[in-house]
């Protein structure tokens, strides 16, 4: 795998069939190592070991109803009283980030209706707070800690 422009984490790694699949602490089982799936370990482990957001709160693969469509958001953090307060979007460290990346978390943005969003291929991490009263949003120098929002 690409290196990332995340700390190292210890990641548990089993083959399966000749196949590599990776232990997800927050759904509790292996799931199939693909690149995005290894941006999202060390970017989750990023979160709960460098900015301590509580592992409790975050949940992957969160499905969602989009017109009439089901959508996965990769990532979703939540308040202590179960709304949605964070989207998180990974791509693979060989996909350039761009306008489409966040077209697409505006669009589940719609549904989930959150303060932050956050797109990261692992090697760039983007990070715009919503201004819901003035209709607009403002892009953040890093990822901010947990006790920040």
């Amino acid at each position: 795998m690409l290196p990332l422009n995340l700390p190292d984490c210890h990641l548990k790694i089993v083959q399966k069939n000749g196949k590599p699949f990776v232990f997800d602490k927050l759904r509790k089982r292996y799931v199939s190592l693909t690149p995005e799936e290894w941006v999202r370990q060390h970017f989750v482990h990023f979160l709960i070991d460098y900015k301590q957001y509580p592992a409790a709160l975050l949940g992957n693969e969160i499905s969602i109803k989009l017109n009439n469509t089901s959508k996965r958001c990769d990532t979703v953090l939540y308040d202590q009283h179960g709304s949605p307060k964070m989207i998180i979007e990974y791509k693979a460290p060989d996909i350039i980030i761009t306008q489409k990346v966040f077209d697409q978390i505006s669009r589940y943005n719609m549904v989930l209706h959150v303060d932050y969003l956050i797109v990261s291929n692992g090697r760039e991490h983007y990070c715009c707070k919503m201004d819901y009263l003035n209709l607009r949003y403002q892009f953040l120098q890093g990822i901010p800690a947990y006790s920040t929002l």
